[in-house]
């Protein structure tokens, strides 16, 4: 059983699916520990869909999946045109399409047989996939009649074995249902000239009030107050994917150098430990907060002369988009949605909009935060260029949605 409740978007109804399974303060974890029943759950919600779009007699064109935790879906309508769920419901989503759209595949959503008893009647078609496991991500990439990923430099790099997290094989059999398409920003919510966070206002045309925006950032992290020391700012989750072995053991020879570093985030309890010691050794020129705010990473965005994004892999990212629109320089590992998006000072210098590195390595990190140093010390006038052509970037949701608007449309005519 499941509750339906329903609202609207403007003149757009919207259909919302109801259980116990999700009144928790949290949607997926607890204390940084995912939900030890997330697949009976996920399970439950991918089965609910289909169950509430007959319950309200309508059959789309195209179901649009997100992740693992809808991964089933796909499997379960092709179930229903298979004939092998019930007999009064084995045509009804016969002309439905299904495309699953990968954020990040390292999460797939892997559970065993006993986790989702509820599936019991599907056991005989999900052992011919996984006799231990069920991997709800793979599912959805088997069965999905389209698949995307949030950039088209992602949806590359999920046909290598590196950066697949185990799904190569299926992947390469599906690559010509892959189409790699960039996330928008909004920028409504994502603009220096009205953002009502911030305690001063600026523009491409002029910049003025970031030096403010700056002094605040250094004051609400207790460093030194000096708009000639450089900022560099980091707003994430404390995780490996977000390159913090390559930041951690370059943190001591960095703070050798005029400048100062902010980070912001939760995640790994040992890496918040790092950084929380780290504070207390280099109170002055290294600031850690353990938590977020919408408001303090509106700040570090603002106050921040560089920003850190030196992801082990980056399925799309939106703070570097952020940092773009705020003039704050981003300094990204070249993979993902980060190569899609900034061009690098080593790329083309003079289309240039921050600063990339490729080699997974802290050495590499540590020489491109050298060249932005150099960069803001001995060539402000290179630096406030870049800083221009930066905020005049834009990666719209308006583009991005076209193009699934087009994908949709051709599944329709397959």
């Amino acid at each position: 059983q499941c509750d339906l409740y329903t609202t609207a978007l403007e003149d757009v109804p919207v259909y919302l699916v109801g259980h116990d399974y999700f009144d928790r303060d949290d949607l997926y974890a607890q204390n940084n520990q995912a939900f030890a029943d997330n697949g009976s759950r996920f399970a439950f919600f991918s089965q609910a869909v289909l169950d509430v779009l007959q319950a309200v007699e309508f059959y789309p064109d195209v179901i649009s999946c997100h992740d693992w935790h809808t991964g089933l879906t796909p499997f379960f309508l092709q179930q229903h045109n298979a004939g092998c769920h019930a007999a009064s419901i084995a045509s009804v989503f016969a002309h439905t399409k299904s495309v699953i759209s990968i954020h990040n595949a390292a999460s797939q959503g892997v559970f065993g047989y006993d986790q989702i008893p509820h599936l019991a009647p599907f056991d005989h078609q999900l052992h011919a996939h996984d006799h231990d496991v069920i991997n709800m991500l793979k599912l959805g990439i088997i069965y999905a009649d389209k698949i995307t990923a949030v950039s088209p430099t992602y949806a590359q790099e999920l046909l290598t074995h590196l950066g697949s997290h185990g799904l190569a094989l299926q992947l390469q059999n599906r690559a010509k249902d892959l189409k790699g398409i960039l996330n928008g920003c909004d920028y409504t919510q994502w603009d220096p000239q009205t953002d009502p966070t911030l305690p001063a206002h600026y523009s491409a045309d002029n910049l003025s009030g970031k030096t403010q925006c700056k002094q605040s950032l250094q004051k609400a992290f207790d460093l030194p107050l000096d708009s000639n020391v450089p900022v560099f700012g980091m707003v994430c989750r404390l995780t490996k994917q977000k390159g913090f072995d390559y930041l951690m053991p370059i943190l001591s020879q960095l703070m050798q150098h005029k400048m100062q570093l902010v980070i912001v985030g939760t995640g790994d309890p040992f890496v918040c430990k790092q950084l929380a010691d780290f504070h207390a050794v280099h109170p002055t020129k290294f600031a850690f907060i353990e938590g977020f705010s919408h408001e303090l990473a509106h700040l570090v965005e603002a106050g921040a002369d560089f920003f850190l994004m030196p992801s082990e892999f980056e399925p799309c990212g939106l703070n570097q988009m952020y940092s773009l629109a705020y003039g704050t320089l981003p300094i990204v590992r070249a993979v993902g949605g980060l190569k899609d998006t900034v061009i690098g000072l080593d790329q083309q210098r003079h289309e240039a909009t921050g600063l990339s590195f490729t080699a997974p390595e802290p050495q590499d990190l540590l020489h491109t935060i050298r060249r932005a140093l150099l960069l803001y010390r001995e060539a402000p006038e290179e630096y406030s260029a870049i800083q221009q052509r930066a905020m005049r970037v834009r990666f719209t949701w308006d583009a991005s949605a076209q193009q699934y608007e087009l994908l949709f449309k051709q599944m329709l005519t397959e």
